[in-house]
């Protein structure tokens, strides 16, 4: 089981396009603090380096979204694939 399976299912179980979690909402759906690293923005960059697997952006991609983290570095928009 991967940590993000959690934030993978939350995303499936979403309709709307587009959407906005804090980093604390994230926290809570994962059961778990998100590490430092999470607060870069390539961190959740889910077409950077797609070659570079990363469950974070594995378990976004299979809930079918897009995630950018925001200038404010305190949360993430998530859009939905096309």
């Amino acid at each position: 089981m991967n940590d993000y399976d959690p934030l993978r299912d939350y995303l499936k179980q979403q309709t709307l396009p587009e959407f906005v979690l804090s980093f604390e909402k994230i926290e809570e759906i994962i059961d778990a603090a998100l590490p430092r690293a999470a607060h870069r923005a390539s961190w959740w960059e889910t077409l950077r380096s797609p070659q570079e697997k990363m469950p974070q952006r594995e378990a976004c991609l299979a809930g079918g979204y897009i995630a950018t983290r925001l200038a404010d570095g305190k949360s993430v928009r998530f859009k939905r694939m096309k």
